[in-house]
């Protein structure tokens, strides 16, 4: 697999697909720590704080820095309150240098303006989806992306689930490779997916039934037990869905607070499967953790889980935020950005080198 360090990236334009899809407070009600940028503030900046490391090495090196993502769901046309403004404010903050912000993302101006740029320089380019043709993974979109750059890193693990044209697109028409985010990430996978320590504990909580029933087959295919949120549980029986190995599966049996956390027998037997563990591996919270007085049953498990000292590898952005809520982040083995392409790279069981190939060849 290549990376950023196979690469000489000095005075070369490097195209660097980020994920900064942050959460945005609504407009005019920024928080008093920093300024608001066009009316919305930054609620949570993990994602951002997250690619600094391949920022700055690309800085160090000299290399003329592109930088692309998405935010938010502006259906394809701009948006004010999807403007990229609270990222540009927020990277300058981190990294302590000026950053430019493009008008839009592609265009004759804007690919004159990287073939001018000085090397060290950074240009933010503005939200992709403001073109239906991202989603729509359109070629000639994803070929005017790459003329803004000689070669493209991918750093937005989060994102790399979608078949998007700057995922999947770009890596057709210039050199490719992952940046250090996105190594990260897939490494700490294939440690869970391909050789882990026994017993591996998995942990699916959350209320998106559709997207994580067929999960629980597939998990205990590969788990030595899974334990399921009391909404999953209940859709599993209301779907009338047929279990694999159905003897692995650990479902609540008592709820509190009209099912909108988990009992404390419940806590109790999750706490028992979780001490036992050696490897855990975590997504969804466990109760409506976005009310106060629901968080005791998921924090109850993550303290179980820093608790185990198991290697952890926990993801979803309801189940980080919780966690840096309670500044409890550098207790876990690994934090991934992903939510959806976690929950996917571990559906499909793959192993690194065939998850990477998903992503059209990058490593090429």
């Amino acid at each position: 697999m290549k990376t950023i360090r196979d690469f000489n990236v000095q005075h070369k334009r490097v195209l660097v697909r980020c994920d900064f899809n942050v959460p945005l407070s609504a407009e005019g009600s920024a928080g008093a720590r920093r300024p608001a940028c066009a009316g919305r503030e930054i609620l949570d900046d993990f994602r951002l704080r997250q690619t600094l490391p391949t920022l700055l090495y690309l800085m160090e090196n000299k290399a003329k820095i592109i930088l692309m993502s998405h935010l938010g769901r502006p259906e394809g046309k701009p948006k004010e309150a999807f403007r990229m403004d609270p990222i540009q404010a927020r990277l300058m903050e981190f990294l302590n240098v000026s950053i430019a912000k493009a008008p839009d993302c592609i265009g004759p101006e804007i690919e004159k303006w990287t073939r001018a740029m000085m090397p060290g320089e950074i240009l933010l380019l503005e939200n992709l989806r403001f073109h239906k043709e991202e989603e729509d993974n359109d070629e000639s979109f994803a070929k005017e992306l790459a003329k803004l750059g000689d070669i493209y890193i991918n750093d937005a693990f989060s994102a790399s689930h979608r078949a998007h044209a700057s995922i999947v697109g770009i890596p057709k028409f210039i050199p490719a490779c992952a940046g250090f985010l996105l190594e990260k990430e897939l490494k700490a996978m294939s440690a869970i997916l391909d050789n882990p320590t026994r017993p591996l504990v998995t942990l699916i909580g959350g209320a998106k039934a559709e997207t994580k029933l067929k999960l629980i087959n597939k998990l205990s295919e590969v788990a030595d037990f899974v334990l399921i949120s009391g909404l999953l549980d209940k859709a599993v029986v209301s779907e009338g869905m047929r279990m694999k190995y159905p003897q692995k599966i650990v479902a609540p049996i008592d709820e509190a607070r009209d099912g909108k956390d988990i009992g404390p027998r419940t806590v109790d037997i999750f706490k028992d499967k979780i001490a036992k563990a050696k490897t855990i591996f975590w997504n969804g919270p466990f109760g409506k953790i976005e009310d106060e007085e629901f968080v005791f049953g998921t924090k109850e498990i993550a303290e179980a889980i820093i608790d185990s000292r198991a290697y952890s590898v926990v993801g979803g952005g309801e189940t980080i935020e919780f966690i840096n809520q309670f500044g409890l982040s550098e207790k876990f083995g690994f934090l991934s950005t992903g939510g959806g392409a976690m929950l996917e790279c571990r559906e499909h069981s793959f192993p690194l080198t065939q998850y990477y190939k998903s992503l059209r060849n990058l490593s090429r």
